[in-house]
């Protein structure tokens, strides 16, 4: 297809041409947002690497009831209500690689958003959360921490 075809189609359906347009932007703005946010997501096999390899703080933001039935074996439960970038937890974890998790991936990206403004230096999220973590087939600790 050269660009005079291109042309032509955009001709004859505007808003196809329109609704790929919109589209592309979108997927551009997305990327280059996700790339300048300054906190990097994790997949559970790159968390269990960064675990081992530099000993990251863990911080699970699920209900109570919740993490005890199954969170990731040495994380610190938070709950998102008490969850502050400037607590007695945290305060000595500036340099350190602080990775938030929560059931589904979703409010662990905001408390990331949180910890880089607060100056958190190596900040990540579980992408999928604990759920991503159990379809990965690695363990969960019952109980509390």
């Amino acid at each position: 297809m050269n660009f005079d075809e291109l042309l032509a189609f955009a001709g004859r359906h505007p808003y196809l041409a329109l609704g790929l347009l919109g589209l592309t932007l979108a997927i551009i703005y997305t990327e280059i947002a996700r790339l300048t946010r300054g906190y990097k997501a994790l997949r559970p096999a790159e968390l269990t690497a960064l675990i081992n390899r530099e000993n990251a703080l863990v911080i699970d933001l699920s209900p109570a009831k919740e993490f005890e039935k199954g969170h990731i074996a040495g994380s610190r439960s938070v709950q998102p209500s008490q969850f502050d970038p400037e607590s007695k937890l945290l305060a000595n974890a500036k340099s350190l690689p602080v990775v938030m998790v929560c059931r589904t991936g979703q409010g662990s990206g905001d408390a990331a958003a949180r910890l880089k403004k607060a100056g958190f230096e190596q900040v990540y999220w579980l992408d999928g959360g604990i759920m991503a973590w159990q379809q990965a087939d690695l363990p969960l600790v019952k109980g509390r921490a």
